[in-house]
């Protein structure tokens, strides 16, 4: 349950998109590495707050209890750990596990990609996720995915907005979880999880309510900045201060135009602490429509600076920021655009195939077909002795090989080669 097998046109729809993202991440300057898809599990407990419990653990293998990687974060700050890595820039594609029920519909799996970037290291504030966010939109942007909107928002923030509704710190992580979920649950059903399950006043719940409906951009960062609870607030200050200097330089990358600072943003991870951010597809009904539905996220992301530490005997700290593109969904649209075009996709990257017209010629075409692979040429040709040069043709048809290199005992006698182009028939002698 929860995994697929991908026949040769998905495979070759995903190596495109993979293929598209890396280039990206390659384009921004970062270097690829690896980590094992196994990890001791109590490297990644209490990571992932209440998801935690959608881990695979992996039964006792002899003194280590392991667990396979829940996403490619937590992996990535162990490495810097353990290599005691202060600087880096790195992606990192690769598979992931999750011991979530499957929608497979929705492109939840429990075995899927994920794509990578991050930047770790201390830099000036504010210039490393500003370029996460510039990533996002290049990808989103360069795949035509239709219209997306990048949700934008702090933990600062969050935090502050709790710490002056009157919520305990204690209830701050298991608030963030519910908030998150307004994008999936109106208002009110939130609210009653707050009270009935989580335990906040409900004068504290609608003090939230206030806050986490609003979303806008600079103009909504100026006017919190004068709230007269929320400006007493160190935290939220801090993180205010720093989202107008995000919104500045999204200005200057020219992006502000699909940006939304949104305070109902929480992503739902234990290790944010700055900055965080999620990318979501609209999608317009039709016309009458005039708010657009969302499709759902592809793309999320944000700060975690305590994380390395976590994993350092001595708790040095390594500042991070990153982004994970969500390549399951985006597969399961552009796979769905592809059925509905019925657009045929090449699954293989044959140029020539290799053909001749009479019998007891397999030799020429061995002979042939090896040098065209020596010089690097992508070539095929039928596995049989004395195949007939129509069901050869009817071949690079069926697989749009481009074209067919033929000898016959003409061509043999003359020294030369026939090519013909499949799909005009023309042909020269070369």
């Amino acid at each position: 349950q929860g995994t697929r097998d991908h026949p040769p046109a998905q495979a070759a729809l995903r190596e495109r998109l993979l293929g598209a993202v890396v280039s990206c991440f390659k384009r921004h300057g970062a270097a690829a590495i690896d980590t094992p898809v196994l990890e001791l599990r109590e490297t990644l407990m209490g990571k992932y707050g209440e998801d935690t419990k959608l881990i695979y653990e992996l039964q006792d293998q002899g003194g280590e209890l392991l667990a396979l990687r829940y996403d490619l974060t937590v992996p990535f700050a162990r490495y810097l750990a353990m290599n005691k890595i202060t600087n880096m820039k790195r992606y990192h594609v690769a598979k992931v596990y999750r011991r979530d029920n499957p929608a497979t519909t929705r492109g939840r799996y429990r075995e899927f990609y994920q794509c990578d970037f991050d930047i770790a290291g201390q830099f000036d504030p504010m210039i490393p996720d500003a370029e996460c966010l510039k990533i996002v939109h290049e990808i989103l942007s360069d795949l035509q995915l239709g219209d997306f909107v990048i949700k934008v928002n702090d933990r600062r923030i969050l935090n502050g907005v709790f710490a002056v509704c009157g919520v305990p710190e204690n209830k701050f992580i298991p608030a963030c979880s519910t908030v998150d979920k307004l994008d999936k649950m109106p208002w009110e059903e939130v609210r009653s999880e707050m009270v009935g399950e989580k335990g906040l006043s409900p004068e504290a719940a609608d003090r939230i309510g206030d806050y986490v409906q609003l979303h806008g951009g600079l103009d909504l960062i100026e006017q919190l900045l004068q709230d007269p609870k929320l400006s007493q607030n160190k935290l939220a200050k801090e993180g205010l201060g720093d989202m107008k200097l995000l919104f500045e330089y999204l200005t200057l990358f020219g992006i502000t135009g699909k940006i939304s600072f949104d305070l109902s943003l929480a992503r739902g991870l234990d290790y944010y602490t700055g900055v965080i951010f999620e990318a979501v597809l609209l999608q317009q009904e039709n016309e009458h429509v005039e708010e657009p539905v969302s499709v759902g996220s592809v793309a999320g992301g944000g700060r975690y600076d305590g994380l390395v530490g976590m994993f350092d005997p001595k708790g040095r700290k390594v500042p991070c920021v990153g982004v994970s593109i969500g390549i399951e969904r985006i597969f399961s649209i552009l796979e769905q655009r592809l059925e509905a075009s019925g657009e045929k996709l090449r699954t293989t990257e044959t140029q020539v195939l290799v053909a001749t017209p009479q019998k007891n010629l397999l030799a020429a075409r061995l002979k042939l077909i090896s040098e065209l692979w020596d010089a690097g040429i992508k070539a095929e040709m039928l596995y049989k002795k004395d195949p007939k040069l129509l069901k050869q043709l009817q071949y690079c048809e069926d697989t749009g090989i481009p074209l067919a290199a033929i000898v016959g005992e003409q061509e043999l006698a003359d020294g030369v080669v026939k090519l013909r182009d499949v799909a005009t028939r023309e042909e020269v002698r070369m």
